[in-house]
């Protein structure tokens, strides 16, 4: 195996959520750079297909394959900081709960996050994670510099300065231009956060969206459907003290409530539609309202053991509410039965060719299904309605968009797949899913 740490395989890979199956030829395992070059360049010499997985936190087959699966769990941990620079460089595979605790050590922060912190660094910025934020925008626009080794087995160094058309593709490039190897980011001084959870009716949620995104730095709420009820989240900088939850209340909170009685109610709600709106207004009215001041990543993320699939659509932030509304209207008179709340988030416009925020400040809106439960009537429905608003789907969610759509709602899309024209002509990292959404 040349030094490499392949191994011959007909297992099935799934994803978290299940529903995305693979069956690789063969995995590989590689420790460091110049392993994970010599498996791209094995694998194209024998005409296999690559792509890497991380913890399988996608719901699309963004990372399937029938030829070499690269799990990158041998390349974590951080290369360097540099302090003066504010930046921490740091390995592909190493997964962001693991990154964010050991900046934290060194009294380091990412600048904002999405709301868990499971997936691995290029995983989280190849399919566009985000958090929600009114000036801070998601994970790769906080990208400086990244290493991807190209389909010809090179290295690429690319920022700024150095090879600037990769840099400004790969930042969100779905796997689709190379293997991410490192990741630099702009970190900042560790801060602090106050959160602020409580309910609110969705009439008031609506009626104040522009305030509530004007006045925090981070607001995002969540939709209870079959009810006129919300959570909303306000989380601003603060000059402290911390005030994290307590072990108990945040169990309750957090354990308890939000994920062990949700997971009950949700599996009574497939077996039974018929309790889900009764099952609906109990689940909304169970989180209490709190505030709580901690370090960045322990405000920003929650635990989600409940499985689940999603859609979710980037719209521009002055259509959302109109579509949030509408999507409430279509709930109202069907007969879906619909368990998990509607989520709502908000991002600044970037300058990233497939970021779903790219030149236009955006709002998100997610729907789920339990894990188990059909989901394809709710999920047609909602999609109807975001694309009608010029909806960006989210790059690792459910969506049944194609190239020709996203062409249409991407200006810089063009510019994308001419990087991929130039650096995998022969679509070494393609997969059907590329073919879909990127074309041939």
């Amino acid at each position: 195996m040349s030094g490499t740490r392949d191994s011959l395989t007909r297992s099935t890979w799934r994803n978290w959520a299940g529903n995305v199956a693979a069956r690789p030829a063969r995995e590989a395992r590689p420790a460091s750079v110049a392993e994970l070059a010599e498996t791209v360049r094995r694998a194209a010499g024998e005409g296999l297909r690559v792509k890497t997985v991380g913890t399988g936190h996608s719901f699309t087959a963004i990372a399937a394959t029938d030829g070499v699966l690269v799990r990158p769990d041998l390349l974590t941990g951080i290369r360097r900081i540099d302090r003066r620079a504010m930046t921490v460089t740091v390995e592909s595979g190493t997964p962001l709960r693991r990154l964010n605790t050991a900046l934290a050590r060194e009294g380091l922060s990412l600048t904002n996050m999405g709301d868990i912190m499971e997936q691995t660094v290029a995983g989280a910025i190849s399919t566009g994670t985000h958090g929600t934020g009114r000036d801070s925008a998601s994970i790769a626009a906080q990208i400086s510099e990244l290493e991807l080794v190209t389909a010809d087995g090179r290295v690429m160094t690319c920022s700024r300065e150095e090879n600037p058309e990769v840099f400004a593709a790969a930042r969100i490039g779905l796997g689709a231009l190379g293997v991410i190897s490192a990741v630099t980011f702009a970190v900042e001084p560790l801060f602090l956060l106050t959160a602020r959870e409580e309910p609110m009716p969705f009439d008031r949620v609506t009626e104040e969206f522009e305030a509530l995104y004007t006045e925090n730095e981070h607001f995002e709420f969540y939709w209870f459907p079959h009810t006129g009820n919300c959570t909303t989240k306000r989380n601003n900088r603060s000059a402290g003290p911390a005030n994290p939850p307590g072990r108990i209340s945040g169990w309750i909170e957090d354990e308890f409530l939000s994920n062990g009685l949700f997971q009950v109610a949700n599996a009574i709600g497939r077996a039974v539609p018929a309790t889900v709106p009764a099952i609906a207004r109990l689940s909304s009215r169970a989180l209490s309202a709190r505030t709580y001041t901690d370090i960045p990543h322990q405000v920003f993320t929650s635990p989600r053991r409940v499985r689940f699939l999603e859609m979710e659509y980037a719209l521009p932030r002055e259509a959302a509410i109109g579509a949030l509304r509408e999507l409430k209207a279509m709930i109202d008179r069907s007969p879906l039965r619909v368990s998990f709340p509607v989520e709502v988030r908000t991002a600044p416009a970037d300058d990233i060719p497939l970021s779903t925020a790219s030149g236009r400040d955006s709002a998100y809106i997610a729907v789920h299904m339990y894990k188990g439960t059909p989901h394809r009537a709710y999920f047609t429905a909602a999609e109807r309605i975001l694309t009608a608003h010029g909806g960006r789907p989210h790059w690792g969610k459910l969506h049944t968009r194609d190239a020709a759509y996203l062409a249409g709602v991407y200006p810089r899309f063009g510019e994308f797949t001419a990087v991929r024209d130039q650096l995998d002509p022969d679509r070494l990292f393609g997969n059907d899913y590329l073919r879909r959404v990127l074309g041939d």
